[in-house]
This record gives C-alpha cells, sequence and structure tokens, in this order.
C-alpha cells in the first residue's frame, strides 16, 4: 500500500478558515420575564376621573361597583373562577403600552368593564392602557372560561331548594306550589346585508335575538335559553327550549300538591303572551274575570314582576345587552348573553345587591308590545281556576 500524503501546512489553514467562515457565533443574551401590571385599579381610575359624562362615587368600593357592577369580594371570585384558564393560555400580545403583561385581575376588569358598560372596543381599551384588538382578545377568552367554569350559577334546583323556593312564593305572594316566573327578551343588533333574513327581523323590525329566563324568589336565573331569532313569537320560542319539553315529558313541574279540596299541580308564572298550560298560569285577559278574580290577579302580576324586573337588571347592569350590537358573530352572541346572566347569578350568590339605580328605564324591552297568545290548555284552566279557588278561601 502506497504511503499516505501529508497534508501541508498550507492545506490546513485553507480548511481551518473555511470552518471559522462556517461557524456562525452564539450570542447568548438572558432573557428578563416581563412585570406583570398589578396596578391596574388606579391607573384605571386616573384614565376614567377625566371622561366626560362620568361621575364616579368618592367612596373607592362604590366607585368600583360603579364600573364592574359587582364588589371587590366578589370581582376576586370571580378572577379565582377564571384565573386557570388565562394563566394557562399563551399571553401573546396581552400587554400594556408600558410593555407589561396584563395580570388576571386587570384582564378579568377589562372584559367586565366591556359588558358593563357596552362602550367600543377602542374606547374600553383607552381607559386601560391597551389596544381594540387586546380588549376583543381578553374578553372573549373571559368569556368562555366562564361559560365553561361557571355554570353551577345557573342551574334548576334540587328538590330541597324548590321547597325553599316554593315557601317563598306562597309566603310573600300567597301563590302555592309556585316555582318561579318568566319572560323573554329581544337582544339588539345589526346585520351585514348578506345576513339579512325575515327569521331576524322582529315584529318592532329590528334585528334581534331572544333570550329567555325563569327566576326564584330573589331574581335569580334558574333556567337561560337564547340564541333563537327575534321573529319568533314568544310561544313558539318557549317550545323550542329545553325546559318545555322536559316539563311536557313529565321530568320538571311534576308534583302535585293537595290543599284542602284543591290539587295544585308545580307551576311557574307568566304573561299573556306565553299559553296557558297545567305548569305555566298566564292572568285573566278577559276584564270582567279580572276584576272577579283579583286577589288571583295581584297575586299573579306582583309574582310575574320579578321575571321582568331580573331582565331588566340583567340588562341595566351588563349593558352590552340593552345596545344594539355591531353585527355580532351570531354563533358567539349566545355565549355572551349567558356570561351576563351568570355575572348577575354571581353577584346574588355572592350576596351583593342589585344595584337598583342602574337598571334599563322603563320596560326590559322597549318598544315590544306583549301580544296575546290564544293557545290555552283545557287543564290549564283548570289549574288556574284550582288556584283562583284556593285564594278565594283565604
Amino acid at each position: 500500500m502506497p504511503p499516505l500524503k501529508k497534508k501541508s501546512k498550507k492545506s490546513k489553514k485553507k480548511n481551518l478558515k473555511k470552518l471559522n467562515n462556517n461557524t456562525k457565533k452564539v450570542n447568548v443574551v438572558p432573557i428578563e420575564p416581563r412585570p406583570i401590571e398589578s396596578d391596574w385599579w388606579d391607573s384605571f381610575c386616573h384614565k376614567s376621573s377625566s371622561t366626560p359624562g362620568l361621575t364616579i362615587p368618592s367612596d373607592e368600593e362604590e366607585a368600583f361597583k360603579y364600573f364592574f357592577r359587582v364588589s371587590k369580594k366578589t370581582f376576586e371570585y370571580i378572577c379565582s373562577i377564571v384565573r386557570e384558564d388565562l394563566i394557562s393560555r399563551p399571553p401573546s400580545g396581552l400587554i400594556n403600552i408600558e410593555g407589561r403583561l396584563l395580570s388576571v385581575e386587570k384582564q378579568v376588569a377589562i372584559a367586565m368593564r366591556r359588558l358593563a358598560s357596552g362602550d367600543s372596543q377602542v374606547s374600553v381599551g383607552a381607559s386601560f392602557g391597551v389596544g381594540q384588538s387586546t380588549v376583543s382578545q381578553v374578553t372573549w377568552r373571559f368569556i368562555e372560561s366562564l361559560e365553561g367554569r361557571a355554570k353551577k350559577h345557573i342551574k334548576w334546583p334540587d328538590q330541597d331548594r324548590l321547597e325553599e323556593i316554593k315557601l317563598k312564593f306562597q309566603t310573600l305572594f300567597g301563590l302555592p306550589n309556585c316555582c318561579g316566573a318568566v319572560d323573554a327578551t329581544h337582544i339588539l343588533m345589526t346585520l351585514p346585508a348578506v345576513q339579512t333574513s325575515d327569521d331576524w327581523c322582529d315584529e318592532a323590525k329590528n334585528y334581534s335575538m331572544l333570550l329567555q329566563g325563569i327566576v326564584d324568589d330573589e331574581m335569580r336565573f334558574l333556567d337561560v335559553v337564547t340564541g333563537w331569532p327575534g321573529a319568533m313569537t314568544m310561544s313558539r320560542f318557549l317550545k323550542c327550549s329545553g325546559f318545555y319539553k322536559k316539563c311536557e315529558n313529565g321530568d320538571r313541574l311534576s308534583k302535585t300538591l293537595r290543599l284542602d279540596d284543591v290539587e295544585i299541580k308545580e307551576y311557574v308564572v307568566g304573561g299573556v303572551h306565553y299559553p296557558l298550560l297545567p305548569w305555566l298560569i298566564t292572568p285573566y285577559e278577559n276584564q270582567d274575570f279580572s276584576a272577579i278574580n283579583s286577589r288571583f290577579t295581584a297575586a299573579h302580576e306582583t309574582a310575574r314582576l320579578l321575571a321582568v324586573r331580573a331582565l331588566s337588571h340583567l340588562k341595566g347592569s351588563w349593558r352590552i345587552l340593552s345596545k344594539v350590537m355591531w353585527r355580532p358573530d351570531k354563533s358567539k352572541l349566545p355565549s355572551i348573553i349567558l356570561a351576563c346572566c351568570l355575572l348577575h347569578n354571581i353577584m346574588i350568590d355572592c350576596g351583593d345587591k342589585l344595584l337598583s339605580d342602574i337598571i334599563v328605564p322603563g320596560h326590559h324591552d322597549s318598544g315590544y308590545e306583549e301580544q296575546s297568545c290564544k293557545s290555552n290548555d283545557n287543564s290549564g284552566s283548570s289549574m288556574r281556576e284550582s288556584l283562583v279557588k284556593y285564594l278565594q278561601a283565604r
């Protein structure tokens, strides 16, 4: 075998130079974690104090409720519900103008201010020192998390709780075996021309989505259904709900109470736009009958107004529902509505007082008339007569 040729020094230098040219220098710079903004409340108050038209209470706790509708204690509870979701997701882009990451508390505050005020994303963002896209992203993340993790705050009560509610309705209004009050409202919106249709155009010539709620004696929502087009009648809307199907199948409102010689099933009370059913009691529309059965009429109306007032409080507290929504995503709008209903219930469950000075002025469905539903069930009529008979005997 021939001897191996030795590489010359010149060749070695050439190869070494080539290797050095192909090798990139990597400068390792330690990355400092971004600071998290924690003093958001002071900064927000300072920016908001110069906003025209806002009369901010001098007391800090009341000022907090003015902006976010809830006490600081309840706000902290809401933060605890959504904290895991708001931390676990990548916080890409969720920074303020000074480059600091948004704390969970500030994210919740941004979302709740957007829902409470109904102001534009640009306006809400300016008061927190963030951009429109950040407000949009934060609000939707908050809604998704609340919808998934706070479901326990809207649920049909178990039998023990239901007995407590029935006792309250009898004590307050004299209505035995009553489990709640029902009403519905329109959530107004504008739609792009390509999405407009008669389905969404309601009787008042507005584009809207319906929301129906059944409430207890404290105006807490026990059952909520939304997502259906505003052109539907209230009666048809009711019949499309899961609540209606469960009642008709005997899975809900099925227990009977015997008082003296009168049998009274469980029921809820509603207005004339609902059908008279064995489990849904509506008022007499004939004035003569109303006068004769004045005790029933007064008791029924007072109890029914709980649902009316609950929707007025809902729309007054979470003004995004009382304003005309600009081209909302119809698939996301039900989640926004549900989040507001959850926040309404959380306030009650946490002992916060519903603020009477922020309710929607007038009726929650201003501009809409209660159209009478002519569909009456014979067994519903018998049930109403039993109630009248019981009240007359008292």
